[in-house]
């Protein structure tokens, strides 16, 4: 019974008592929050608040590991480089700060583990911290392509440990040498900067001509003229080039087969280069076709100059036909239908009075429409017309069939002016000389005249010359705007004659931007009347839109220094012909600068006109030998003037007159 007793506290002691004990500390296990966390790593156990391993598996780090980082973007985003130096440098500097930090938190993987051993929720945190901190990287459109890119859509396969080495290597590798040290500079950006090269426009049009060039040197040298061979065959070459070249000017205008024919021209001087290796022979005839080209360059020039002048000097046959329609009208009117209305306004001096002096019908028409459209009150303008007897009736028909609103018009012949003489106006006298004749309409002596911006026979009109007699035709008016016929109004007027002159007769907008427009380019400087009497450097200016204040004019006896000047100049040798040299005499120290708005000049032979100057413009002119009225007019002006005529009208269908 002792034995019993002793067998069975024995077997208490060394069996049941352990299982109480190991109970008792399994009861000091921390259990996790949560029923659903996950244990990441069932190497370690927390038992007591202690780690401790368990000796079953073999002991592992207890830091986590991370992948290789990798920018990581959406598949199908846009993936770009940013020209901006800024945001380059920025971009730059985050990739740098990831590939540290992804440095740091890197671990080498034991050689006995066969994979990675990385679970779903590995991966995804992993790419959502390369999300929150690294794909701001995109912010730009900036994504480097390197080893370590990852798409969200593609899979990962299981790595070995070397291959994981090898690719944190590769990706630190190619962060450190993707970004320009010290500028954060692409070294793709760079390279790209350094390997662009300056594309010549439409280079193989060039290069078709050169060889036109180098085909007619070839043809023209003595080894290879010796050779008729190849004579024969390069004169072909350069038929086919001129056909492909014909008159492209671009290489989008060449056809498909000009490279074929460019190749084949390169084969055949290359030949030519063999039988003729004399480069002195080459260079003296490239010489000699440079100074032929320059000579005929010259001959060309002056010829266009001269058809040019020639050209203005016409009058389209449209504008011959519309006074003769206009003139048959007239005289079918009765007496008392041939009559404007207002004329008692003629000579009121408290309203706007417009001076307009010519031939022209239509250039007529376009001046008073587009001041009249400008203005606010049109009953409170005259217009005073002076034209030659040819025109006289048809320009009263045009204004008595097209009257321009409540304005007032007045249509006056220059034949009715008795007192404008050869006995008292000295330029008459000199106009109808057979010498200034001779010298307007002899071509012969056009051909050596440098200067045929003079030689235009308009200066005959006696027209031209009636703005150095204002006071003559209007005695009972205070002021008075002149308005040439190739001008365009494009705002209000009036306040022009609410401008104080100053004691001055005239008032100009000066043109001396540049040295030829000043006094020594319209008058003779080496005549000792003209260099004691004036300023070499003055500022010229320009006549077509100038307030002139008449009573001024007539206290400073303004017509007698006109014709003093003028019986001076009896054998040009002061001034050639024209109207502006006389007149920067006659108003010589009598001018009042207006604002260079008032008046924009250069439309009738500058092309390169500012726009903004255009618009801000109140009148525009056509100064030059292409007017609008004409076909050889600068087609961008244009508009600008036939915008005032109505193309519709009777008149000028009849005529055949369009825009």
């Amino acid at each position: 019974m002792k034995l019993r007793t002793s067998v069975v506290f024995l077997l208490l002691v060394t069996v049941v008592a352990p299982i109480v004990l190991y109970t008792d500390r399994l009861g000091s296990f921390t259990t996790p929050s949560s029923s659903n966390d996950f244990i990441e790593d069932v190497s370690t156990f927390t038992l007591g608040g202690d780690v401790r391993p368990l000796n079953l598996l073999p002991r592992e780090p207890s830091t986590t590991l991370k992948e290789p980082l990798g920018v990581v973007y959406l598949e199908n985003s846009s993936i770009s480089l940013s020209d901006s130096d800024a945001s380059t440098r920025e971009n730059s500097r985050k990739i740098r700060q990831l590939t540290q930090d992804s440095m740091e938190n890197q671990t080498t993987l034991p050689s006995t583990r066969g994979d990675t051993g990385e679970h779903p929720h590995e991966e995804e945190s992993t790419i959502r911290q390369v999300t929150e901190r690294g794909l701001d990287i995109n912010q730009g459109d900036i994504t480097l392509e390197k080893p370590g890119v990852t798409s969200l859509n593609e899979s990962r396969e299981p790595q070995n440990d070397g291959n994981r080495r090898e690719e944190i290597k590769n990706e630190n590798q190619s962060a450190k040498t993707s970004i320009k040290a010290g500028t954060g500079e692409p070294v793709n950006k760079r390279n790209e900067k350094q390997n662009v090269r300056t594309v010549i426009a439409d280079a193989r049009v060039r290069h078709l001509k050169d060889q036109l060039i180098q085909g007619r040197v070839y043809l023209s040298l003595t080894a290879t003229r010796n050779n008729p061979h190849f004579i024969r065959e390069l004169r072909l070459r350069m038929k086919e080039v001129q056909r492909a070249l014909g008159d492209a000017t671009k290489d989008s205008d060449l056809p498909k087969n000009s490279y074929d024919k460019l190749k084949a021209m390169e084969l055949t001087l290359a030949k030519g280069k063999q039988i003729q290796d004399d480069c002195a022979a080459v260079v003296k005839k490239l010489r000699a076709i440079i100074h032929s080209t320059e000579e005929q360059l010259r001959a060309h020039k002056k010829q266009t100059l001269f058809l040019t002048h020639l050209t203005a000097k016409t009058l389209p046959k449209g504008l011959h036909c519309l006074p003769l329609r206009l003139t048959t009208e007239y005289f079918s009117l009765n007496s008392s239908e041939r009559e404007f209305p207002n004329q008692e306004k003629l000579e009121d001096s408290r309203l706007f009075h417009y001076a307009l002096f010519t031939d022209n019908i239509l250039a007529a028409a376009v001046v008073v429409n587009s001041t009249v459209s400008q203005v606010k009150d049109p009953s409170a303008h005259v217009f005073h017309l002076v034209t030659d007897r040819i025109n006289y009736a048809a320009m009263r028909m045009w204004f008595l069939s097209n009257p321009p609103g409540n304005a007032t018009i007045q249509v006056q012949n220059i034949e009715e002016f008795t007192w404008l003489n050869s006995s008292y106006s000295p330029v008459l006298k000199q106009l109808s000389s057979p010498a200034m004749i001779d010298y307007y309409f002899k071509t012969r002596r056009a051909e050596s005249d440098s200067n045929m911006k003079y030689r235009n026979p308009k200066y005959l009109s006696v027209m031209n010359h009636l703005r150095f007699y204002m006071p003559e035709i209007f005695p009972k008016l205070n002021k008075v705007l002149f308005l040439d016929d190739d001008i365009v109004v494009q705002k209000d007027l009036t306040g022009l004659w609410s401008i104080d002159l100053k004691g001055n007769v005239i008032g100009v907008v000066e043109t001396c931007g540049e040295s030829f427009h000043r006094f020594d380019r319209y008058l003779n400087f080496s005549n000792p009347l003209i260099s004691k009497a004036f300023d070499p450097h003055a500022c010229g200016w320009a006549f077509g839109m100038n307030i002139f204040d008449l009573e001024e004019w007539k206290r400073q006896n303004i017509t007698e220094v006109y014709h003093s000047w003028q019986n001076l100049n009896h054998d040009r040798q002061l001034w050639k012909l024209g109207t502006l040299p006389p007149g920067l005499i006659t108003f010589w120290n009598s001018t009042y600068s207006l604002d260079r708005s008032w008046h924009v000049l250069g439309l009738g032979y500058d092309p390169n006109v500012s726009q903004k100057d255009i618009e801000r413009g109140a009148v525009i002119h056509y100064n030059g030998n292409l007017k609008p009225w004409l076909e050889i007019a600068i087609p961008k002006y244009r508009g600008h003037w036939a915008k005032f005529i109505d193309y519709d009208h009777l008149y000028l269908r009849e005529c055949n007159i369009n825009p």
